[in-house]
């Protein structure tokens, strides 16, 4: 049962913990790794224990009116790492249960008191809210998940469709052989990088890398990853 302590803001469930103040995912006090996204689905998700919170609800909630983002793909990627962290199975669900074509519930019962809501470190981030044309042409900085110094980077749509596929697969000596073959890029974070365009049906962009080991080299990046400014970079994470 989910519980929540008014001073920490911290939702607890089944050995987890939800620091909201933070964005941080814990298990048995062990931070588990996890994007800002798929974070604020989890926290949106125990506020409203038992009950359907609509994929156009989070719509509305995680992006912005004027976000430019393949929606669908993105969600449904944030679910799938949600489940992951949470050792959780679409088919047998302990705690993100799937309404088909309507959206996800907490499976538990309700828990006692009001949850805040999450601070400005679970919101979507920034480079989320440009429109396409403010994208393409634009120099971005890369920003990496949380607690890593480099952003993973395929080189074309095929290497990321194989890495999201070993990714599911929990394949690390496949991606190891993707990295060996120049097939993935592993950038620093702070990389400037150019936004070149669109890559059609995912949520990545097209980028052109500016500097470092791999300058000149094109590769997609998430638009998650791709932040603002240099001190964006240094406190925001994708």
């Amino acid at each position: 049962m989910p519980s929540a302590s008014p001073n920490e803001e911290t939702l607890r469930f089944e050995g987890f913990e939800l620091n909201l103040r933070a964005g941080e995912l814990y298990k048995s006090g062990r931070k588990v790794r996890l994007q800002a996204l798929p974070l604020r689905i989890l926290a949106t998700l125990l506020k409203m224990p038992g009950q359907v919170v609509t994929r156009e609800e989070l719509r509305e909630k995680l992006w912005p009116a004027d976000t430019f983002v393949d929606f669908d793909h993105s969600l449904n990627t944030a679910i799938r790492k949600l489940r992951q962290a949470l050792n959780d199975e679409a088919e047998k669900p302990r705690f993100i249960e799937t309404l088909p074509r309507r959206g996800y519930r907490f499976v538990g019962p309700t828990p006692a008191g009001n949850f805040p809501e999450p601070p400005g470190n679970l919101q979507a981030p920034r480079a989320l809210a440009q429109s396409a044309a403010d994208l393409v042409g634009s120099v971005f900085v890369l920003g990496g998940e949380s607690g890593s110094n480099f952003v993973s980077l395929p080189a074309d749509e095929n290497a990321l469709k194989e890495k999201e596929k070993l990714e599911a697969a929990n394949d690390d000596l496949g991606l190891s052989l993707l990295f060996a073959a120049r097939k993935i890029f592993l950038v620093p974070t702070g990389t400037r990088v150019k936004v070149l365009k669109a890559v059609p049906e995912t949520s990545s962009r097209e980028v052109r890398i500016l500097e470092g080991e791999f300058t000149g080299e094109t590769a997609l990046a998430p638009l998650q990853c791709l932040i603002e400014s240099a001190r964006s970079a240094s406190n925001d994470r994708c």
